[in-house]
């Protein structure tokens, strides 16, 4: 869907070609071919992540700028499918309806290592650490964690403790 707004915006789907939270920008390419949409990391905390993963499909509004189409506001991220990759051991068992169940509570990120491929977070009010998986990472829509950032968490008992399932950014649980 390509409509033209009354504010000079427009609504584009698309997917989103590469995002970088380190150099805060990231790329999207409209279903309907065109140039390069840039997404700057502010247009998507706004949205409520402080990442996105490659191959997302995106809704976007966006507008004319100097240097080209630029995204202004987030409508909507679908993580990519990822039905080649081998479930993780703990979430075998789990179906999208059993995670949905389960509350988002809220949790403040200690770590999160993407080379390493794991990182932890801990729950609001409690100390113990939650152990947050990268292709967990990957399945919620999201492609890396910052050090004290606020995020939702979705929660399972693992083999080895308190494991997400699902990681929503912070404004989304809120809502």
């Amino acid at each position: 869907m390509d409509t033209q707004d009354t504010d000079g915006q427009r609504q584009i789907n698309g997917r989103v070609k590469w995002f970088d939270p380190a150099k805060g920008f990231g790329f999207v390419i409209a279903d309907l071919g065109g140039p390069d949409i840039l997404l700057h990391a502010n247009v998507l905390r706004n949205f409520g992540q402080g990442s996105v993963v490659d191959g997302s499909a995106i809704e976007i509004l966006v507008q004319d700028t100097e240097r080209g189409l630029q995204a202004t506001q987030v409508l909507s991220i679908t993580p990519p499918q990822s039905d080649a990759s081998v479930p993780l051991r703990d979430m075998v068992e789990f179906t999208a309806d059993d995670i949905a169940r389960r509350p988002i509570l809220p949790a403040r990120v200690k770590w999160f290592d993407k080379a390493k491929g794991f990182g932890f977070a801990n729950i609001f009010g409690n100390n113990d650490d939650v152990f947050i998986h990268v292709e967990v990472l990957r399945r919620s829509g999201l492609s890396d964690l910052q050090s004290g950032e606020a995020v939702g968490l979705r929660l399972v008992d693992g083999e080895r403790g308190s494991m997400a399932i699902e990681v929503v950014g912070w404004e989304i649980a809120a809502r």
